[in-house]
């Protein structure tokens, strides 16, 4: 009999206690850097807002050179929460990996994937800094080519991001289901989930094939925000139940 038999199997109600702490520790940290991306997400949305006017080449050109500051504080914002994105998704993953390990490692790389096309599609919105810099090598071109030109790199870092959300959005399937079985988190959240799925979905396709249509996705939308901040918030507050993981793999 070794020592692994003698403190592992042989004080089974302590070990529980010892692996329900370290999953609600495990369930608070993917809590705590969901909280920080989606805080920070919306700071980089609101100072976008604040300098991007739809179709106005000009007037985006005129609130970038007011207040240069604002657009890269808007870069560097988005940027760390696609990093907490990501870091909520591997502690998601260690989390839910006892339910399924492959499906856990799905939803992870799925993340992963929006996440560096979404970084990439950012240096379009940097790249409109440049373009309007004034700087020598730009006299080649007009005032409003320049604007024209800024404008369009703004249009394509939105692109960028709605083609992100192919991978954000197909995320939560299996995020959902492993949430709904895991035993240790309440179903319904992973049914919200698995809608946000669907909302997600709704919106990519909408904005690509219904440009203009938008009110076709905010039902959609509202579900997305319900169901993320529902998981936020269960994760940070209450953490997961005292039951072991209701694991789907075979053995």
């Amino acid at each position: 009999m070794n020592a692994l038999h003698v403190f592992g199997e042989g004080h089974g109600p302590a070990k529980r206690n010892g692996q329900s702490n370290s999953m609600n520790k495990t369930a608070k940290i993917a809590g705590s850097f969901y909280l920080a991306f989606i805080l920070t997400f919306v700071l980089a949305s609101y100072l976008r807002s604040q300098f991007i006017v739809s179709g106005d080449a000009a007037a985006t050109a005129h609130n970038i050179a007011a207040n240069e500051l604002m657009p890269r504080i808007a870069f560097i914002a988005e940027l760390v929460s696609a990093l907490f994105f990501l870091l909520a998704a591997w502690a998601l993953y260690v989390l839910l990996r006892p339910v399924d390990k492959n499906l856990a490692l799905l939803f992870l790389l799925l993340n992963l994937g929006g996440v560096a096309v979404e970084c990439s599609s950012m240096l379009n919105l940097f790249a409109a800094l440049p373009l309007l810099s004034g700087a020598d090598y730009l006299a080649a071109f007009s005032a409003g080519q320049l604007e024209a030109l800024a404008l369009a790199s703004l249009n394509l870092y939105k692109d960028g991001v709605m083609v992100a959300q192919l991978f954000y959005g197909t995320w939560l399937l299996p995020l959902g289901y492993l949430v709904n079985r895991s035993g240790y988190l309440p179903r319904w959240l992973g049914v919200l989930l698995i809608l946000d799925f669907l909302g997600v979905m709704i919106w990519f396709l909408q904005f690509f094939l219904l440009p203009g249509s938008d009110v076709l996705s905010y039902p959609g939308l509202a579900v997305s925000f319900i169901a993320e901040v529902s998981l936020t918030l269960w994760l940070l507050i209450k953490g997961v139940k005292d039951n072991g993981p209701a694991s789907t793999e075979g053995g």
